[in-house]
């Protein structure tokens, strides 16, 4: 049960699903800008993780402690064949993982727009 001023968790999950997508793209598309920098290592971010089915914390006061906030993304570097100038991205595995952000970009929209569906109809507003 939410109240007014509080967002339902599963709004808050496509949410934060969203932004980790949206954060990805924006790694794969450095990785590509630097597919011929000489020593630019490949880089990707950490799988998306709904915080193991729980509820998430939420940080109702600037002083609260929290921890990280919903839907930060950890950029690490990836391991990968270097070419002879040392760089690392292979544009193929880029476009594949622009693939596989855009998909979980739609899939976290359409959670989003059929939760407010199901709440637009539990109002009579359909």
């Amino acid at each position: 049960m939410c109240t007014v001023n509080q967002i339902p968790d599963v709004l808050t999950l496509a949410m934060s699903a969203a932004r980790h997508a949206a954060s990805r793209q924006q790694v794969i598309a450095t990785n590509v800008a630097n597919a011929d920098t000489p020593n630019y290592r490949a880089k990707d971010v950490l799988p998306f993780s709904p915080k193991d089915g729980t509820a998430p914390l939420r940080r109702t006061h600037a002083g609260h402690f929290a921890g990280a906030r919903t839907g930060e993304s950890t950029v690490v570097q990836m391991d990968g064949l270097a070419d002879p100038n040392g760089n690392t991205v292979s544009l193929e595995e880029q476009i594949l993982r622009g693939i596989d952000a855009q998909r979980q970009h739609n899939r976290a929209v359409t959670i989003y727009k059929n939760a407010l569906d199901i709440m637009r109809a539990s109002l009579g507003r359909r």
